[in-house]
């Protein structure tokens, strides 16, 4: 009788009226519009006529449908394929690094029997709340590691975030009993043996989701490559669209100072169409990706979340 009593007021607390629900369910629905539509008018333009796009601005529906943005992209295949395939190479190549970096710092801070385990917990925590600076960090990694104008430039500064850090340490901790750790050193296996045959298999949900936040931070990153890259041919497909945007909007506020009108520059200039086709190009990919990480990311990041 008690028992049926306490469920009757646990579900009085938690159960949502039906106007409630309703007000949720369309705030929801606000909200994934707000997030859905500009993706939408960026393939709207991406496939619309350029004449159209002058006459009558940006629509969700094009006006008149053309491919000159996807054929403008074709004929500069050589600088997109190139870009395209360093953005792939540092996403993969930082999302796995980053992924077992995270992971071996989040189980050693994890284990209490870890001696400095309190200080290095405070040495990642801190870095959360301040940092150095862009000017230190500028520093270190190109005076001091000597990583500029390289592809590691890209993708070692990014590899190890402190929250992934923190995160993948509260699942450890609570998720993954000590006594299953326990029987596997009775049984002579070491740490090594045990971060990888037992810790490992059970974290599939956290490992996805910092897998699915760092691949997201490598694929949009633009600002890395602005700060320490020369070589053309080291461009991202984020920063090379960055360039891109950045070049034609001074070309056409300096037209005179080259001695050209602007009609003739804004002519010979990729059109709007092209350039949003390459935003497509640049997201394409990382959200064809999503769905693959999505039935571990909410399990992950919950677990980490609330339980620490």
């Amino acid at each position: 009788m008690a028992a049926v009593k306490t469920n009757s007021s646990v579900l009085r607390f938690t159960q949502v009226s039906p106007m409630a629900n309703v007000i949720f369910n369309g705030l929801m629905i606000v909200l994934s519009l707000v997030c859905l539509v500009p993706l939408l008018l960026v393939v709207a333009i991406s496939i619309s006529d350029e004449k159209a796009l002058q006459g009558f601005g940006y629509q969700l529906l094009p006006r008149i449908f053309s491919f000159e943005g996807y054929i403008y992209l074709f004929k500069q295949q050589d600088t997109i394929l190139r870009a395209l395939g360093m953005s792939l190479f540092v996403t993969g190549v930082g999302t796995a690094l980053s992924v077992v970096l995270n992971a071996l710092m989040g189980y050693v801070l994890s284990r209490r029997e870890y001696r400095l385990q309190k200080f290095f917990v405070w040495f990642v925590f801190i870095p959360m709340i301040f940092n150095g600076g862009l000017v230190s960090s500028y520093f270190i990694v190109s005076q001091f590691l000597r990583l500029k104008d390289s592809v590691w430039v890209l993708i070692i500064p990014l590899a190890v975030s402190s929250f992934h850090v923190i995160l993948c340490k509260t699942f450890f901790r609570t998720t993954i009993p000590d006594s299953l750790i326990e029987s596997a050193k009775i049984d002579g296996a070491n740490q090594m043996t045990v971060f990888c045959t037992i810790i490992l298999p059970l974290s599939l949900p956290v490992l996805a989701t910092i897998g699915l936040f760092s691949s997201f931070g490598y694929w949009n990153d633009w600002f890395t490559a602005m700060l320490y890259i020369d070589n053309p041919n080291l461009y991202t497909l984020q920063a090379y669209l960055n360039r891109l945007l950045a070049d034609i909007n001074y070309l056409a506020q300096n037209a005179a100072l080259l001695g050209v009108s602007q009609a003739q520059l804004l002519a010979s200039m990729p059109k709007e169409a092209a350039r949003m086709a390459i935003v497509v190009v640049a997201v394409l990919p990382i959200a064809c990706a999503y769905p693959f990480f999505q039935r571990y990311f909410v399990s992950g990041l919950t677990v980490g979340a609330v339980k620490g």
